[in-house]
C-alpha cells in the first residue's frame, strides 16, 4: 500500500525497494525494473484522474495450476491499483480510537518472515473479526511469545515518561514505511525513541498510544481492552507527531 498527496507517490523508493527486498526473499522475479514500476504507479494515477489516494501494489508469479509448485506458474504480473481510501472517520484522529488485544498470534517469525509484505493475512483477518465483534476498529496481535508486535494493519507506539517506544523488527513486525517516518521525525523534534520489546502491561499503563501505517498514517488510541490509556484523549507527543507527520507531507506535496 502507498499514498499519494497532491499527485505525488509519498516515499516511493522506499515502498518499491522493500517490495523487491521481499520478493526477492521469496524467490519471486519483478518482472519490471525500479523505475519502470514507479513510471507505471504515476500513468496509473493520470488515467485514474487521482491525485490524492492509494495504491495499491501487487506482484503475483502469474496464471498456474491448481498445485502448489510456484514454477509451473506462467510468468509473474504486476496489477496496480489505484483509489482513494479512508480507514477512520476525522474524529477518529481528534478523539482517538478503542482496540482490544487479539487472541490470535502474529505469524511466527520462523514461519514466514513479517519483512516479507505478501497477502498471507489469515491471521490479521482472523483478529481484526474479533475486534468487530468487540465493537472495535483494530485489535492488537501478540507474537508467539506473547510480546507485542503490531496491529492487524498498522505498527503501534506507546509514550512513556516522554520517551516514544515501539516493538523491535524481530518481536514479528512488518517495519512498516511510516513507521520509520515517525521514527525520524521523533528524533528531528528531540523526542526520545526507543526500539524494544513491549508487553500487554506496557500498553495498558502507557501515557499515550498511537498506530501508524501507510493507510491510517497517525492515528491516537485511547482505549486498549476497555481500558483508558492516559488521560482518554489525544496525548500532546502523539498530536505533535501527527501534526509533524502531515506538515512533512504538505511540505512534499
Amino acid at each position: 500500500g502507498i499514498r499519494i498527496y497532491g499527485g505525488r507517490i509519498f516515499r516511493a523508493s522506499a515502498h518499491v525497494d522493500r517490495l523487491f527486498e521481499g520478493a526477492h526473499a521469496i524467490r519471486l522475479p519483478v518482472p519490471v525494473g525500479k523505475d519502470a514500476l514507479v513510471a507505471a504507479m504515476h500513468e496509473t494515477l493520470r488515467a485514474n484522474k487521482l491525485t490524492n489516494g492509494y495504491i495499491r501494489l501487487v506482484v503475483t508469479r502469474g496464471a498456474g495450476t491448481l498445485g502448489l509448485n510456484p514454477f509451473k506458474c506462467s510468468k509473474p504480473c504486476v496489477i496496480i491499483i489505484a483509489d482513494t481510501i479512508a480507514l477512520y472517520d476525522e474524529d477518529v484522529y481528534e478523539k482517538g480510537m478503542s482496540v482490544i488485544i487479539s487472541s490470535v498470534p502474529r505469524n511466527s517469525t520462523n514461519a514466514l518472515d513479517p519483512r516479507v509484505k505478501s497477502l498471507n493475512y489469515l491471521n490479521n483477518i482472523l483478529a481484526r473479526m474479533e475486534a468487530v465483534d468487540a465493537g472495535v476498529s483494530e485489535a492488537i496481535m501478540l507474537n508467539a511469545a506473547g510480546m507485542v508486535a503490531e496491529a492487524t494493519g498498522d505498527n503501534v507506539f506507546i509514550v512513556r515518561d516522554g520517551v516514544v517506544a515501539t516493538p523491535p523488527p524481530h518481536a514479528g513486525i512488518l517495519a512498516g514505511i511510516t513507521r520509520g517516518v515517525v521514527l525520524d521525525l521523533a528524533r528531528k523534534v528531540n523526542i526520545p525513541v526507543s526500539q524494544r520489546e513491549l508487553t500487554r502491561y506496557d500498553l495498558y499503563t502507557a501515557d499515550e498510544c498511537f498506530l501508524t501505517g501507510t493507510a491510517a498514517e497517525v492515528v491516537p488510541v485511547v482505549a486498549i481492552d476497555g481500558r483508558t490509556i492516559g488521560q482518554g484523549a489525544v496525548g500532546p507527543i502523539t498530536r505533535r507527531l501527527k501534526d509533524a507527520f502531515h506538515e512533512l507531507v504538505r511540505s512534499e506535496r
